[in-house]
């Protein structure tokens, strides 16, 4: 399990997360690059997009499982996270089925670390 371990802030796994899901779909669209960069201002996106293009599906989600636990997230602070997760799923106009199976799995995820 070690190496899922991440030395991340609740901003760097916001951000993971948000690039996570705006993959759902095969499609990072410009819309929802621009959605992630206006919830995530002060964070070298790059670095964190480049760690996601090296993980796989599995990498990810363990990595997102172990920081969700380090970090401490409260239900309100949670239930942000999947407010904002939902609104990058619909700054295209629509929520597709991908993107929806994502968000019933995340939610999941974030409510049982």
């Amino acid at each position: 399990m070690n190496e899922f371990v991440t030395n991340w802030s609740k901003d760097e796994l916001k951000a993971y997360i948000m690039i996570f899901c705006s993959h759902a779909d095969f499609n990072e669209s410009k819309a929802e690059k621009a959605y992630i960069k206006s919830k995530i201002k002060d964070l070298d996106l790059e670095k964190i997009h480049h760690e996601f293009d090296k993980d796989n599906d599995y990498q990810s989600i363990q990595k997102i499982r172990s920081s969700l636990s380090s970090l401490n997230y409260n239900p309100e602070e949670l239930e942000i996270l999947i407010s904002e997760i939902k609104e990058l799923f619909s700054v295209d106009g629509h929520i597709d089925t991908l993107e929806h199976n994502l968000l019933l799995g995340l939610k999941h995820i974030l409510k049982d670390p």
